[in-house]
């Protein structure tokens, strides 16, 4: 039999398969775009309905996030394990600053030791009450707790210290103002010898802006021509996006240095980690290993081959995407 779970947007379909699983029907109404049509999940009709509530179109993504071996998981495997080993987290506590609806704090769960406590942290409500229906439904509340920012310049009072805290696919959503502010927050909170994982954020000097606009060159132009080409010949720009709203949205990333000065600033030892493990011996083979398949085309070798050049001759690793792991000294 058949559920049938309504949105203004889309209408869903859930029906158990062979497996004890549920496979999952998005359909548009209308002309609204759906980015996956299809998919098949372990989680039940409730936990659907509330990922559909919550996320609308998106519904089929978000599930992804949690399940999918190829999306967080995949993302923490190299970004966070190849600085750090799994039994180096076991209890401790951690920070999943910017956890949204708690996908990433489920991968993190599973991923790490058991005696590993988490804290996420979000500024929206609605975000949070769907982490927790997949806390329950896991069954990892005793292991998790989730936060609401009071708002973007600061943090829940009581959470802290932290031995580790990660920091994903959040930094360049912050505008600059607040990088200044909520960074140092956080890195305050972190035990000494701690060590804070950033990554997921655009290299602010890419040459191809891959993040908001899709852009080639875009990343050299001052902010007020690059706001002009970005509404002009965007296609994934509004034409009245303000300049406010593509810094939101990430438009201009992150650097080492910056995020390096804006730690160091608090006057505390800062050490930048090179990634060891799992094979990889520095960031520009972490990116290699992370963006590319098992067999990966000579195109993407040969990248990585400039890279290491470029990175030999100017010290400078020019990857498309930050991969950092910055320890607090003693």
């Amino acid at each position: 039999m058949a559920t049938v779970l309504d949105h203004p947007d889309v209408s869903v379909r859930v029906e158990e398969s062979s497996n004890n699983k549920n496979l999952v029907s998005v359909a548009a109404k209308g002309d609204t775009f759906v980015p996956i049509h299809s998919l098949e999940t372990a989680y039940p009709v409730d936990l659907i309905e509330h990922v559909l509530r919550v996320k609308g179109v998106y519904v089929g993504d978000e599930i992804m996030r949690d399940e999918a071996p190829l999306s967080v998981q995949q993302q923490f495997t190299w970004n966070i394990l190849s600085y750090v080993a799994p039994d180096s987290f076991a209890g401790r506590r951690v920070l999943d600053f910017g956890c949204g609806s708690g996908a990433s704090t489920m991968v993190l769960a599973r991923m790490l030791p058991e005696t590993t406590q988490f804290v996420g942290v979000d500024p929206l409500s609605r975000h949070l009450e769907l982490a927790r229906h997949r806390a329950r439904w896991y069954g990892v509340s005793d292991r998790i707790t989730f936060h609401q920012s009071p708002d973007p310049n600061s943090l829940p009072d009581g959470i802290g210290p932290f031995d580790f805290v990660v920091f994903s696919a959040v930094y360049e959503h912050l505008l600059p103002a607040e990088r200044r502010i909520l960074l140092p927050l956080i890195w305050r909170g972190l035990s000494p010898g701690g060590i804070l994982f950033l990554h997921e954020t655009p290299f602010r000097w890419s040459p191809v802006e891959t993040h908001t606009t899709g852009l080639p060159l875009i990343n050299y132009l001052p902010d007020r021509l690059a706001h002009r080409a970005a509404c002009r010949f965007s296609k994934r720009v509004a034409p009245d996006a303000s300049w406010s709203d593509l810094l939101r949205d990430g438009i201009r990333g992150g650097t080492t240095r910056e995020i390096l000065g804006v730690l160091a600033a608090e006057g505390q030892g800062v050490k930048l980690l090179t990634p060891c493990r799992q094979g990889v011996q520095d960031h520009v083979e972490l990116w290699f290993r992370l963006s590319s398949p098992a067999r990966a085309p000579l195109s993407k070798r040969c990248m990585m081959w400039a890279f290491k050049a470029l990175k030999a001759v100017s010290d400078v690793s020019l990857v498309p995407w930050l991969s950092l792991a910055i320890q607090k000294v003693r």
